[in-house]
């Protein structure tokens, strides 16, 4: 279904590290050796969300500074001049220190799926973040304010969902980005917020990620792949998040793209061994 790219986060000191990509598979990907982080190459934390450095504005290859995307408002907390802009270094941790982890969806919402997902969590007093597909969103807006009703927030997953969104023109990764969060919002109805943003894939650059921090959205990668999109089994699912498991960590799962029963059973079992094990769950952080 698709290829994901991987890399890894390294400290430097006390700031925030440079990102060096590596190879990832992901999200229904070919089926080969996984690793847990995703994201892209990019500036480091002190670059200028204006100005990314290594851009391409397509296929050409150009480098070239993205234009200044479409404002588009997100909830009720839009300053008069337009959207904040967000941080657009990536984030794969929630930010506690404490033994605390972030559940995130990814391919919906679904009319079959996402029902279920919000029980398992309804049951357990657990929240997630849903990174929702926009045509997704705009076809379930009941699903939409079923997420907001229970208190759990909203992520930005493209129009489309390419896979190799980052070797497109500017203006077509603004679309699928601005686009998204629109679809979105106007699912979600009045107030709505959209807070962060997933490349499909982790095919994140430093163009889509400005993009998205223009717009508001913090660029979200994850720190454990629980392969519930290669269907692996309610065992290996559940295994994946242990051997992975550290403090802070953003867990990636799906509640769209196909049949998630799995997932679905893999929550019954992982989040009764997480709670008991002394963990919370929080969102990532902005």
């Amino acid at each position: 279904m698709s290829r994901r790219f991987n890399v890894r986060a390294a400290l430097a000191g006390t700031a925030i590290a440079a990102l060096a990509a590596t190879a990832l598979t992901g999200c229904g990907a070919a089926k080969g050796t996984h690793s847990a982080r995703a994201g892209a190459t990019g500036p480091s934390t002190g670059s200028s969300p204006g100005s990314p450095s290594g851009s391409s504005s397509g296929p050409g290859g150009a480098a070239s500074t993205p234009p200044s995307p479409p404002k588009s408002t997100s909830g009720d907390n839009v300053p008069p001049g337009g959207t904040l802009k967000a941080s657009p270094v990536l984030e794969y941790y929630t930010g506690a220190q404490d033994r605390s982890v972030a559940l995130t969806f990814d391919d919906g919402p679904s009319p079959v799926w996402t029902p279920k997902i919000l029980a398992v969590l309804a049951k357990y007093h657990a929240h997630a973040t849903f990174c929702e597909i926009g045509p997704n969103a705009r076809a379930n807006p009941a699903m939409v304010q079923a997420i907001r009703a229970a208190g759990d927030q909203l992520c930005d997953h493209t129009v489309s969902h390419n896979e190799a969104m980052s070797k497109r023109t500017l203006a077509y990764q603004t679309q699928e980005i601005v686009g998204a969060k629109e679809m979105i919002e106007k699912a979600g109805g009045s107030g709505t917020q959209v807070s962060w943003f997933r490349a499909p894939g982790g095919d994140f650059s430093p163009p889509n990620r400005t993009i998205a921090a223009q717009n508001g959205l913090r660029p979200l990668a994850w720190s454990v792949d629980t392969t519930d999109w290669e269907r692996p089994g309610v065992g290996a699912i559940v295994s994946h998040v242990h051997h992975e498991l550290s403090k802070g960590a953003i867990i990636l799962m799906h509640d769209g793209g196909g049949d998630r029963s799995q997932t679905v059973a893999a929550l019954n079992v992982l989040l009764p061994q997480l709670i008991h094990a002394g963990y919370s769950f929080d969102f990532p952080a902005k």
